[in-house]
């Protein structure tokens, strides 16, 4: 019987990586759905009515928001977890804290995207902030779903989670509305 207390323990001690999903698909969820929520309301915030639409200037507020919200993320954390350690060995942690924000900066890009498209097509500010909002939406959904799923969800619950990440898209759209 004790012999078979250290396996046991060891069992319960040692995270088992082939049946523990990586926590990096929680990071790329998070990076992306606060990347695709910011880059709505921004897009929301930006078009005003009644004044000229500037998608161009919209697309690189948003790329600039991104990357600055990206770098003040990661370098928080860094700060958050900082330890006393040697000078370059904490350069190296707090680069790594900033790469790992990729997610959030990426998550903005078909946003910026559509706007760049929108500036060189002459669409209307009304259609693409409504087509924006709901690609967004969408995204959020499928963030969500595909995330839960790369986690060990079931497709149901996967479902639900994504209806929840879309929810704050609605939020948007529905707070654009009544502001505007």
């Amino acid at each position: 019987m004790t012999e078979q207390q250290p396996q046991e323990e060891s069992l319960t001690t040692r995270p088992s990586h082939a049946s523990h999903p990586s926590h990096r698909h929680a990071d790329w969820m998070f990076g992306g759905v606060y990347g695709t929520v910011l880059a709505s309301a921004l897009m929301a915030a930006l078009n005003q009515e009644g004044e000229d639409f500037t998608p161009f200037y919209d697309a690189s507020w948003v790329l600039v928001t991104a990357a600055t919200a990206g770098l003040a993320h990661g370098y928080s954390h860094h700060m958050a977890s900082h330890r006393e350690e040697a000078g370059g060995h904490r350069w190296q942690i707090l680069a790594r804290a900033l790469w790992n924000e990729w997610p959030l900066i990426v998550a903005t890009l078909p946003t910026v995207l559509l706007l760049t498209a929108a500036g060189f097509g002459g669409w209307d500010a009304y259609d693409v902030t409504a087509g924006g909002l709901g690609l967004n939406t969408a995204l959020l959904f499928g963030w969500g779903s595909l995330t839960a799923l790369r986690v060990g969800h079931r497709l149901g619950r996967a479902l639900l989670i994504g209806l929840a990440d879309a929810a704050i898209g609605l939020a948007i759209i529905v707070a654009n509305a009544l502001i505007k």
